[in-house]
C-alpha cells in the first residue's frame, strides 16, 4: 500500500513540475516492478496527463447585446466562437436579428450565476473578458446562439476551441433556415457588389474567385481582382489548407469588408470562414 501511495505522489510531482519541461514515461522491469521517469526508453510508455478545462462562477448584472453580457463585477464579457447581428444604437446601424438575440440572451440569462470557460487568450484589446458561457445545467450558451441561428460563427485564433462543434451547428441551422439564415439579409451576395453599391456594410456572405495569391510582410492575398483581395495572417497560416488550392476555385468568403479608397480587403483569420463551393476536378 505504501508503494501505491509513493507511486501516486511521484507522479503528480512529475506531471505538475516536470511535464513543462520534459515527457514523462511510465517503465516496468521484468519482475512488473513499475517506475516512473523523464527519460525514455525502449520499454517505456509515454504518458499522456489528462487537461482539465475550469469553469469560474460569476452573476450577470445585464445583457448588452447577443454576444456580450456585463457580470456583476463590472466586467464585460464577449462570448467566444459567436457574432450576432448588431443592435441599433448612436454609434451604429441595426442589423436584422439583433434584437431577437439579445431578447432571447436576456431570457436565458436574466441575472443568473453562470460560468465562463476561458481559451488560450483571455482578454481582447478592448479589454473585454473571452469565454465560452455554461449555465447551471451545462448548456453552452455560444453553441445554443449558433444552433438556434441567432449568429453566426466567429472563430478568431488562437481561441478554437470547440470550433468543430460550433461549425457543425452552424451548418445544420444553415440547412433548415433558423434564424438569420432564413432571412434575405444574410444570403450570399457577389463580391463584385462591393464596387456598386456603397450602401453594403457589416457583416457578410461574399461569392468570390481568387485568381492569384501575392504575399506581404503580414498577410497572404487571395486576389479577386485589382480592387479586392481576401487577406488572411501569415501568424494564422498553420490553420489553413494550403492556400494555393482556393485559387480557380468558387468560394464563399464570410466577414467585413473594410474599404480604403476604392479597394476594398476582406480580413480572414480562421478557414471556418472560407468555404468551397464547387471543388474543381484535376
Amino acid at each position: 500500500m505504501a508503494q501505491i501511495i509513493i507511486k501516486v505522489v511521484l507522479i503528480g510531482f512529475l506531471m505538475q513540475v516536470n511535464f513543462v519541461l520534459a515527457d514523462i514515461f511510465r517503465h516496468q522491469d521484468e519482475d512488473g516492478a513499475v517506475s516512473y521517469s523523464d527519460k525514455p526508453s525502449a520499454s517505456a510508455t509515454k504518458i499522456t496527463p489528462a487537461t482539465k478545462t475550469y469553469r469560474y462562477k460569476y452573476k450577470v448584472k445585464r445583457v448588452y447585446d447577443g454576444d456580450t453580457i456585463i457580470l456583476q463585477n463590472g466586467h464585460r464579457v464577449r462570448l467566444l466562437g459567436v457574432n450576432t447581428p448588431e443592435i441599433k444604437s448612436r454609434h451604429r446601424q441595426g442589423e436584422e436579428g439583433g434584437r431577437q438575440a439579445t431578447q432571447w440572451l436576456k431570457d436565458k440569462l436574466g441575472t443568473a450565476n453562470v460560468f465562463l470557460e476561458y481559451d488560450d487568450e483571455k482578454h481582447d484589446k478592448y479589454q473585454r473578458d473571452l469565454a465560452h458561457l455554461f449555465l447551471d445545467n451545462g448548456e453552452h450558451i455560444n453553441l445554443s446562439l449558433i444552433e438556434s441561428g441567432l449568429g453566426m460563427l466567429s472563430i478568431i485564433p488562437p481561441n478554437v476551441r470547440y470550433s468543430k462543434r460550433l461549425q457543425q451547428a452552424e451548418k445544420k441551422a444553415m440547412s433548415q433556415q433558423l434564424g438569420i439564415w432564413g432571412t434575405g439579409s444574410y444570403q450570399a451576395i457577389p463580391i463584385e457588389r462591393l464596387l456598386k453599391d456603397k450602401s453594403i456594410s457589416g457583416w457578410h456572405r461574399f461569392l468570390a474567385t481568387p485568381n492569384k495569391v501575392t504575399e506581404s510582410r503580414k498577410f497572404i492575398r487571395l486576389i479577386i481582382s485589382d480592387k479586392i483581395n481576401i487577406r488572411i495572417p501569415k501568424e494564422n497560416l498553420n490553420y489553413f489548407p494550403d492556400i494555393g488550392n482556393y485559387i480557380g476555385q468558387s468560394l464563399e468568403i464570410r466577414g467585413w469588408a473594410s474599404r480604403k479608397k476604392d479597394h476594398f480587403s476582406i480580413l480572414v483569420r480562421h478557414p471556418s470562414a472560407i468555404t468551397i463551393l464547387k471543388p474543381s476536378i484535376n
